[in-house]
């Protein structure tokens, strides 16, 4: 079965794929209201003049069910870039094919090919069968950080305040 499972970098031309996923992993989040990407806005960011975000489809049996939407950051204790991985989504009727864990094969060994010191997420309290998933693969909860966010009419505030 393995042999029917790929990963490969999606094309400018899959951005409806891309963004259906997004709806799908939102939907499943119990965020899909907070879906306000389009495929112009997705377009821009990941395949325009500045790419800020990279794609990559898991694939079963050459069609997409699933896909890991990552970006470079920085740790200044370790000195390097890493990758965080933004999204991870996989089909309901594709999981149980070792998808998810390929995806994740994929972006570590991204990461050490591209000299990264780590690979980092963040998954909901509440999503246990993720959590249990990632634990199954070696990753730490960072339970001493809590994320912090500032968006819409605070970062309007924030960025005129200085």
């Amino acid at each position: 079965m393995s042999e029917d499972i790929s990963i490969r970098p999606a094309g400018e031309h899959e951005v409806g794929v891309i963004l259906q996923f997004i709806r799908d992993l939102a939907r499943y989040e119990h965020l899909e209201h907070e879906v306000v990407a389009t495929e112009e806005i997705l377009r821009e960011a990941l395949f325009g003049r500045r790419p800020y975000a990279e794609v990559v489809l898991g694939c079963l049996r050459g069609e997409p069910v699933g896909f890991a939407l990552f970006f470079h950051n920085f740790s200044t204790f370790v000195g390097r870039a890493g990758i965080y991985l933004e999204d991870l989504y996989v089909r309901p009727e594709a999981r149980s094919h070792g998808i998810g864990r390929r995806l994740l094969t994929w972006l570590a060994a991204t990461a050490v090919s591209r000299g990264c010191g780590r690979l980092e997420w963040a998954v909901l309290n509440w999503n246990e069968p993720s959590i249990q998933f990632y634990r199954k693969l070696g990753a730490v909860a960072m339970d001493e950080w809590t994320t912090y966010r500032v968006t819409g009419p605070a970062l309007d505030r924030l960025a005129r305040s200085g």
